[in-house]
C-alpha cells in the first residue's frame, strides 16, 4: 500500500457498515510489505494491528453519528495523518488512515474505491451486501404469504420457525396480543405433522366462538399457519396450490431455517461478546428474541434466558416508562417524576476478573434493546456496542 521510499504508515480497516464490527486490518509502514489481521475482532483484544480499540471505536464512531445526522463525512486531516471514510450499498465501511507525506483524500478515496472492487472480485456483491438482501427477502416472503392466503380465503397467514413467526401478514401481526404470542408456541409445542386442522378459541379477538389453526409443513421445522373460520377445509389446501405458491419460494424459504433458535439471519454481523439479546419494537408490539447468537459459549441458553428476563423485568419496573398499552401515571404524577433515562447497565461477577456477564438496556425511539455480553465486554464500551447493535438491528425491526 506504501510507496517506496516513502516514510509513515498506511491502515486500512474494514468494518461492517450496520454493527460497526471489525472485519480486517492491513497495515503497511515505509514501503514494507502489508500485515493483516482477520477478524472478528474480540473486545478482550487491546489492539488490532497497532491501532487501539479506543481510536478504531472513535473512528466509527465519529463517521456513524454523522450518517445519523444525515452529515456525511468523507475525510479529515491532523497534522501528520489523513483520513478518509467510505461506505458502500450500507454494508461494508472502509477507513483509511495515512501519515505518508504529500498522501490527498483523492488518492484515498481511490484507494478505497479498489479495494472495495477487490472485495467484490473475490466474494462477489451479494455475499458483501447480505444484510441489505433481508428486505428483499422479507419482501418476496410477504408477497407469497399473501397470495396464498388470499386463494385460500383468509387473512391471516404466517410463516413459523421453531415457534417463532418469521414473516405474516398485516392481518395477523393485528391480532390481539395472547393470541399473537399464544399461536407460535402452541404450533411449536405439537409434534411434527404434515398438516393439522386444529380448532382454537382467541382469547382476545373471539374467546367463546372457535376458530380452525390449520398447518401445513412447507420444509422440516418451516409451517405456513392459518387462522380461518369453517372455511376452507383442509382438503382444499390441496398440493397443487402450494406447488404453485411456494415452489418458486424454495430458496427464501431456506433462508427462514437458520432463523430458529438464532433468531438472525446467516452472516448477520453480531458482536461475539454477545450472549443474548432482545430487541422490542413497542409500537408494533412486535419482539427479536435469541440466547444463542453462536450457541458454543457459557453460560447454558437456558440460565441465559433467565438472567435476561430478569434484567427485562428490573429495567421495565425501575428504569424506562411502562409501555404502550400499560396503564399511564396520571398526569401530574408523571409531570413530578425525574427525567427517563436512555441506557443502563448491570455488571455481575466482578470479585473475579472474567466472570458473570454484563447486561445493558438502550431506549431508542419505539425501540427497546437489551443485550447479554459476556465477562470480556468492556465496562466503558456498553453503550457503544448496544448502539452500534440497535442500528444494525433496525432493518429487521
Amino acid at each position: 500500500m506504501g510507496e517506496e521510499g516513502t516514510e509513515g504508515t498506511v491502515h486500512l480497516l474494514c468494518l461492517a457498515a450496520s454493527s460497526g464490527v471489525p472485519l480486517f486490518c492491513r497495515s503497511s509502514r515505509g514501503g514494507a510489505p502489508a500485515r493483516q489481521q482477520v477478524g472478528p475482532w474480540r473486545s478482550g483484544s487491546p489492539k488490532l494491528e497497532g491501532l487501539p480499540f479506543s481510536v478504531i471505536g472513535s473512528l466509527n464512531g465519529v463517521h456513524m453519528f454523522g450518517q445519523n445526522l444525515e452529515v456525511q463525512l468523507s475525510s479529515a486531516r491532523t497534522e501528520d495523518t489523513t483520513v478518509v471514510w467510505k461506505s458502500f450499498h450500507d454494508s461494508i465501511t472502509l477507513i483509511v488512515l495515512s501519515s505518508e507525506a504529500g498522501t490527498s483524500e483523492l488518492r484515498l478515496e481511490r484507494l478505497l474505491q479498489m479495494v472495495f472492487g477487490a472485495m467484490v472480485l473475490l466474494v462477489g456483491l451479494e455475499e458483501l451486501t447480505n444484510i441489505s438482501n433481508i428486505e428483499r427477502l422479507k419482501k418476496e416472503l410477504r408477497e407469497a404469504l399473501s397470495g396464498f392466503a388470499e386463494a385460500a380465503g383468509t387473512n391471516f397467514a404466517s410463516l413459523v420457525v421453531s415457534g417463532r413467526v418469521v414473516v405474516a401478514t398485516e392481518s395477523w401481526w393485528r391480532l390481539g396480543t395472547p393470541e399473537a404470542v399464544l399461536l407460535p408456541w402452541l404450533v411449536g409445542s405439537l409434534p411434527p405433522q404434515a398438516a393439522r386442522d386444529y380448532p382454537v378459541y382467541l382469547p382476545h379477538g373471539s374467546p367463546t366462538v372457535p376458530h380452525r389453526l390449520l398447518t401445513l409443513t412447507l420444509l422440516p421445522g418451516l409451517e405456513l399457519c392459518l387462522v380461518c373460520g369453517p372455511r376452507p377445509p383442509l382438503s382444499q389446501l390441496d398440493p397443487q396450490l402450494l406447488e404453485r405458491w411456494w415452489q418458486p419460494m424454495l430458496d427464501p424459504l431456506r433462508a427462514c431455517l437458520p432463523l430458529g433458535p438464532r433468531a438472525l439471519p446467516a452472516g448477520f454481523p453480531l458482536h461475539t461478546d454477545i450472549l443474548g439479546l432482545l430487541l422490542l419494537h413497542l409500537e408494533l408490539k412486535r419482539c427479536l428474541f435469541t440466547v444463542e447468537p453462536s450457541g458454543d459459549k457459557d453460560p447454558s441458553p437456558e440460565q441465559r434466558r433467565c438472567v435476561l428476563r430478569s434484567f427485562y423485568t428490573l429495567v421495565t419496573a425501575v428504569h424506562f416508562p411502562p409501555e404502550p398499552g400499560q396503564q399511564e401515571d396520571k398526569a401530574e404524577d408523571a409531570a413530578q417524576q425525574p427525567q427517563v433515562p436512555k441506557a443502563c447497565y448491570l455488571v455481575s461477577g466482578t470479585e473475579e476478573p472474567g466472570t458473570g456477564w454484563r447486561l445493558v438496556a438502550l431506549q431508542s425511539g419505539p425501540r427497546r434493546l437489551l443485550l447479554l455480553l459476556s465477562a470480556q465486554s468492556p465496562v466503558h464500551g456498553l453503550r457503544g456496542l448496544a448502539t452500534r447493535t440497535l442500528h444494525a438491528l433496525t432493518p429487521l425491526l
